[in-house]
């Protein structure tokens, strides 16, 4: 089991420190500036922060020495002439039944960096992060400089290759409400999902557009939607305008994968290629936005109910933590130790995390619980953090 965990919240970056069977907290790391993702890279042990600062904007910091000192690392920055359709506009010849009029375009800024992944053992250098408006960055230095992975941002599926002229295809990527603190609502790749089998293999998660992978190290990109479903379009079937809210796969199984999605929880034997709805309402599992998948069994999962769009908060006003062992055909609630009077918790997409029988979560409220035995029984870390917006083992 780790013996740290890195909090990203909204007033900086916590660390606890296990020593024998007591966690500590540090005291704050970037105090007063939100941080929407923090995480350990496991082949250097170089702890990670990205920074939402309010007025220097998004940047990447970084710690060599166990989060004793800090650096911010350059930041990313799209290349001159990255435009994406932010709209389409009303032409002469409109016709409302249509499928689109005249794009507008925009230059493209990095508004976020949602999210890193680390690349395998034989890539020393190679980080990924995620962003909004939708843009996949690859580092093969460390984070010392950073480069647009092009195919995706030229998808057929975002109007085509529009570094090069006028689009030529319609943008099927919708926005996210997480970029609403930003003034814009634009799409963002909240989730990086790497094969440990093959490292040209990943699968990446959009909001909202659905899960794509890559088999060739990101040189061309397919789609990974089918057997999902969007209930709030005519078609919920359609092959892109998914939300996915976060997903993870198992290192020991990488075939399964597995997501928390706005329209349930759903998942995967067969490294993507479909996908089943496996939500229990009657038991509370539908809802929510994190995930967690056992290191070792696809088809063992975690996942933190919320009562739903409308209503962001534990249901009935409990929190509990639901479990299944069987790739989701039965599912397991379990309440021990965790609030079930006036829980107004919500646990955001990183909020979760997993390492080996330990679970961790965070809320908004600033309550953090630990599990030792797989999610069976909680205990308090403490309740007055800022609000959570991830958690990782280190």
């Amino acid at each position: 089991m780790s013996d740290i965990i890195l909090l990203g919240t909204r007033k900086g970056t916590v660390i606890f420190d296990r020593s024998n069977s007591t966690w500590r907290p540090r005291p704050i790391a970037h105090a007063g500036i939100p941080v929407c993702y923090a995480a350990r890279d496991p082949r250097d042990g170089t702890l990670w922060a990205s920074l939402d600062h309010g007025h220097w904007g998004p940047k990447l910091s970084r710690s060599r020495d166990g989060g004793a000192t800090w650096e911010n690392v350059l930041s990313l920055k799209y290349p001159q002439g990255a435009r994406y359709i932010v709209k389409y506009l009303p032409t002469p010849d409109f016709d409302p039944e249509a499928p689109a009029g005249q794009p507008e375009y925009k230059d493209a800024t990095v508004f976020k960096i949602w999210n890193l992944a680390f690349g395998h053992a034989g890539q020393p250098g190679r980080l990924y992060a995620g962003t909004i408006p939708g843009g996949l960055f690859v580092s093969d230095d460390g984070g010392d400089s950073w480069v647009l992975n092009r195919p995706l941002w030229n998808h057929e599926s975002r109007g085509g290759d529009l570094f090069t002229g006028e689009a030529t295809s319609k943008n099927l990527w919708g926005g996210t409400p997480a970029s609403i603190d930003y003034g814009v609502f634009e799409p963002g790749i909240h989730s990086i999902v790497l094969d440990p089998r093959n490292s040209n293999r990943i699968h990446i998660a959009v909001s909202s557009a659905g899960v794509l992978e890559t088999a060739d190290g990101g040189l061309t990109w397919q789609s990974r939607n089918r057997g999902m479903r969007m209930d709030y379009l005519p078609n919920p079937e359609a092959e892109w305008g998914h939300d996915p809210h976060f997903v993870t796969g198992c290192p020991g199984q990488p075939d399964h994968l597995w997501q928390q999605n706005h329209c349930g929880v759903f998942y995967s034997d067969d490294s993507a290629q479909n996908w089943k709805k496996v939500s229990m309402p009657d038991a509370g599992v539908h809802f929510g936005f994190p995930i967690a998948v056992d290191e070792h069994d696809g088809l063992t999962a975690w996942v933190v109910p919320a009562h739903a769009d409308s209503q962001r908060m534990a249901i009935g006003g409990g929190l509990y933590v639901a479990r299944t062992t069987d790739g989701g055909q039965t599912w397991q609630s379990f309440r021990t130790g965790l609030p079930q009077d006036h829980a107004y918790d919500i646990v955001l997409r990183h909020g979760l995390d997993i390492a080996g029988d330990c679970l961790c979560f965070g809320s908004t409220t600033g309550n953090v619980y630990l599990s030792e035995d797989r999610g069976e029984t909680w205990q308090c870390l403490g309740n007055h953090f800022p609000p959570v917006y991830s958690v990782r083992f280190g």
